[in-house]
């Protein structure tokens, strides 16, 4: 007999008997879904899984603590046999046969009358994926082209540019350190989806050489600004493109507000009635000294840290810092654009308590091909600055878990 290709499609089992034989790891990754469609669940199984026991006791589904018996799929719709016994899944799947209950087989898909696709999603797109049998079924093969069809509608890059959701409005998109692959799903496909992209100096530069031509790419740095603050011209920038209808992408480096001054663009952007979605983004602080083998907290050596903005000197009438309060802390004081001002901040933490041995980590140009890791300590530092010839951006780490990961190198 020719083998034909199974038939897609979507089931809608909100309220609908849904029957569960086996309570292992089969059932441990299948169950999610059916909680998420609604589905009345019954699971039949002796033993569970801590993690479709914890489903149990959040009432998610109903278990019945023991084996399976005929009649169990009285009233239901469709069935899952994930045991580990071959002959109650052979007898369970004989009962869904007799009752026209769909019922997939974990143990022999031959034998079973459904089978599960490999699934992903997508802002309300579901991607199913069945291989037919001349692929052998492979699920690694199925697995490998739904993630490759859920990631190309995340970044965009699969969807016919005629075809592209346009959102007119502002997106404050945190860009990540740098890596152009530590930006965020959502980020990548809003940046697929713009018309205008506004960039900050510190953005991932790679991600602007993959928009299309169409896409027109503002440089911040260099947006003219007269009278203005450069941060009213930007704000304005922002609000200008948004007004005619387009499709805003306002790509900031790290996080919009870890010293992003993200909420100012938006409260500007809500001053002018213009609507504005925010995209957290992996900020520097912590992701930096992971990318240089620095935690910033350890066991027993750090149960705390604090990120601080450097660009103000510690003896600067305008800083906010407290100094002398985190000079006593004992945790990780991790330090963001004060490389220039890095002499000044040991002094002042130094003066007030801290240990001149302390260790201090420069990280520069974090998570890019162009990383560097300098080692000091505030004794040392501002020597070290000027001897490296460390440049901002740098991320600057001071504390004891500097010396907690791999030997650092200049």
């Amino acid at each position: 007999m020719a083998e034909h290709p199974a038939y897609p499609v979507g089931l809608r089992l909100t309220g609908r008997r849904v029957v569960v034989i086996g309570g292992g790891q089969v059932a441990q990754r299948r169950l999610p879904a059916l909680i998420a469609a609604g589905a009345d669940i019954l699971l039949v199984s002796p033993s569970a899984t801590p993690s479709v026991e914890a489903m149990a006791d959040a009432r998610e589904l109903t278990w019945e603590k023991r084996p399976y018996t005929e009649g169990d799929l009285a009233g239901a719709w469709y069935v899952l046999i994930a045991t580990g016994d071959p002959e109650a899944n052979a007898r369970a799947s004989a009962e869904a046969e007799r009752h026209r209950i769909w019922c997939v087989r974990s143990d022999n898909a031959e034998e079973a009358t459904a089978w599960t696709p490999a699934t992903g999603h997508s802002e309300g797109v579901t991607v199913a994926v069945l291989t037919a049998k001349a692929q052998g079924r492979d699920p690694r093969h199925t697995a490998a082209i739904r993630d490759a069809v859920v990631e190309g509608l995340r970044d965009g890059t699969l969807v016919a540019p005629h075809h592209r959701t346009r959102t007119p409005g502002v997106a404050l998109v945190g860009g990540g350190p740098g890596d152009p692959d530590l930006i965020t799903v959502r980020g990548r496909r809003l940046l697929a989806e713009a018309d205008v992209v506004i960039a900050d100096r510190l953005g991932p530069r790679d991600l602007l050489a993959e928009l299309p031509p169409h896409v027109e790419v503002i440089d911040a740095a260099k947006i003219p600004y007269g009278r203005f603050m450069a941060q009213e011209a930007i704000n304005n920038a922002l609000i200008e493109h948004a007004k005619q209808g387009k499709s805003v992408v306002r790509l900031k480096g790290g996080d919009p507000y870890v010293f992003g001054r993200g909420m100012e663009e938006l409260h500007a952007l809500a001053e002018a009635g213009i609507p504005c979605t925010v995209v957290p983004g992996i900020s520097s602080s912590i992701s930096v000294p992971g990318a240089a083998g620095i935690p910033v907290t350890h066991r027993g050596v750090a149960h705390e840290f604090t990120v601080v903005s450097g660009h103000v000197a510690p003896d600067d009438e305008r800083s906010l810092v407290d100094w002398p309060s985190l000079a006593r802390l004992t945790g990780t004081l991790v330090i963001l654009m004060g490389v220039d001002k890095i002499g000044r901040i040991a002094e002042a933490l130094v003066a007030n308590g801290k240990s001149p041995d302390t260790p201090v980590a420069l990280v520069q140009e974090g998570t890019t091909a162009a990383q560097r890791r300098v080692d000091a300590t505030l004794a040392t530092v501002e020597e070290a600055v000027r001897t490296q010839e460390v440049k901002p951006p740098a991320v600057i780490v001071v504390g004891a878990v500097v010396r907690v990961g791999p030997a650092a190198s200049a």
